[in-house]
């Protein structure tokens, strides 16, 4: 009767052990999607890069604009609806100083086992706080935490819209990361064409003093920054 139900069993659960694994794997690919269009990386010899930040903008956008203004160096916001209409003034100042903003889906939720009409609203609510800011630009879109699924990625095929991830990470699960830590793996990793993610807005402000040591080292290497929108027209 074991021999049986195990015979019966065992297969089932192996089936479902691997959709399982298939399903993580796809849910947080950066250089995977199911459909669509995903970028983490350009390949490119010419040795430029993207600076993103994420999440926000927080009372932090004025310093974090200071510091962009200061080394001339553009970069790619990735911004929250919610927070965009908390602080209208914050995203007005990223558009007027130049900068590139991106999606970053307005309430910051994981974006997979979701419906069409939540993807549908996330994306579309913050598409219309970053018009209220000035930008006119293109719009971009990159998922919180990186996850995504079908539902995502079908609506941005559908409307044709570039998911863009990253492959320079220094500051995202390392709690005990300094800013001498994020300089060196990020120095580290940076290849041509390479997309760079930093958290400046909120939490531990080492990402944020690590930016103007980040600059003059690449810069010394010999690389160049620019918007994600011009990286993906190379």
């Amino acid at each position: 009767m074991l021999r049986k139900w195990l015979i019966a069993t065992v297969p089932a659960l192996v089936v479902v052990l691997l959709l399982a694994t298939g399903t993580y794997y796809v849910m947080n690919a950066r250089t995977f999607q199911l459909a669509g269009q995903l970028v983490n990386r350009v390949d490119t010899q010419a040795k430029v890069v993207a600076l993103t930040l994420d999440d926000g903008p927080s009372d932090r956008a004025p310093e974090v604009l200071r510091i962009l203004a200061e080394a001339q160096v553009p970069a790619t916001f990735y911004l929250n609806g919610r927070d965009l209409a908390a602080h209208p003034e914050y995203g007005k100042a990223i558009a007027a100083a130049g900068h590139e903003i991106g999606n970053h889906t307005y309430s910051h939720r994981r974006m997979v086992f979701v419906a069409p009409g939540t993807v549908r609203d996330e994306v579309e609510g913050t598409d219309a706080e970053i018009r209220k800011t000035g930008y006119a630009g293109p719009i971009t879109f990159r998922p919180p935490y990186g996850k995504k699924l079908w539902t995502l990625p079908r609506y941005l095929a559908d409307h044709d819209r570039v998911t863009v991830m990253w492959d320079v990470e220094p500051d995202s699960g390392q709690a005990r990361a300094t800013a001498d830590d994020i300089v060196t793996d990020t120095v580290g990793a940076v290849r041509p064409g390479s997309i760079i993610l930093l958290h400046v807005m909120f939490g531990p402000d080492r990402a944020l003093a690590a930016i103007p040591r980040i600059i003059t080292e690449l810069r010394s290497a010999g690389y160049r920054f620019v918007t994600v929108s011009d990286l993906l027209s190379r």
